[in-house]
């Protein structure tokens, strides 16, 4: 079986982590591949992952860990397992005490694969062009680069003008970027398996604006008004990003690609919002018995 690690680098045990790797992963039938970032940090050799098409994707670390394995990946049904080094880690669904059962319950096939949609952003230019195009599993934002400032642009909805867009900044995000950023900017939580994308303003500059809850179906375009293009910046999944310049339009769309993610143990959504969120949590006004 072909397994790629990645992993943060900013963890401080990352090397012991990835030394039990090395020697648990061939008893099982295991073979390992990495990124080349942490190359470093293995006790031998370990071939490269873009050399390989891959069984299956572990991340050492949290949710961002996660998302970074995820556009690494150039099949996008390559399952990923995602192994817990930080706090959250609500995307994960193993830790460094699971371990060892992870690995055997990939090998043997006994998880479960949630399907999750992503996105698909196009930035074309004011001919038409396409400059960049990028894929994400949680979200794409626009907002000002370097200090906080306000942008002003247009959403258009299935070619239908929704209206112009005064905040700190817009994004657009899958059911699983629900309980990210989007969450952080007041926007609803939305059930992974609901075919849906959420427009939520950051910081609305008033009140007649609110988020919105569209068909995954659905086309989404940003265009900067006039006047307001200077220092905009587009970001993936909060990690990476482009600028975008005056007569640039951003298109977002359901990815025709779903990135696959592994899920041991047998809690459901709500149970991992409840623990991982707290969501619900009112212990702090438990009276006192």
């Amino acid at each position: 079986m072909k397994v790629g690690v990645v992993g943060n680098p900013r963890y401080a045990d990352l090397a012991a982590v990835l030394e039990r790797m090395a020697r648990e992963a061939p008893p099982r039938g295991i073979t390992l591949f990495t990124e080349p970032r942490l190359a470093p940090f293995w006790p031998c050799p370990i071939p490269n992952l873009d050399t390989v098409r891959l069984d299956a994707l572990l991340t050492f670390g949290g949710d961002g860990t996660l998302l970074r394995g995820a556009r690494l990946l150039t099949d996008l049904h390559t399952c990923i397992l995602g192994v817990n080094l930080g706090r959250v880690g609500f995307l994960t669904t193993a830790t460094l005490d699971t371990l060892g059962q992870a690995l055997d319950a990939l090998v043997s096939g006994d998880y479960i694969v949630e399907r999750r949609q992503a996105l698909t952003a196009e930035i074309a230019t004011g001919l038409g062009e396409v400059r960049h195009t990028q894929t994400a599993l949680n979200d794409v934002a626009i907002h000002k680069g370097g200090v906080a400032r306000v942008i002003r642009v247009n959403v258009l909805i299935e070619g239908e003008n929704v209206g112009p867009y005064s905040a700190d900044g817009i994004v657009v995000a899958t059911p699983t970027g629900s309980t990210a950023y989007s969450l952080s900017a007041g926007g609803p939580i939305v059930v992974p398996g609901v075919e849906a994308m959420v427009v939520t303003a950051i910081c609305a500059h008033t009140l007649a604006v609110r988020p919105l809850v569209v068909p995954a179906s659905y086309t989404i375009v940003i265009q900067p008004m006039e006047g307001w293009a200077e220092d905009l910046l587009v970001s993936f999944d909060g990690q990476t990003g482009t600028t975008l310049v005056a007569g640039e339009t951003v298109t977002v769309r359901r990815s025709t690609s779903p990135v696959s993610l592994v899920r041991l143990a047998r809690d459901g959504f709500f149970t991992r919002m409840r623990e991982k969120l707290q969501w619900g949590d009112l212990s702090e006004r438990e009276r006192p018995r």
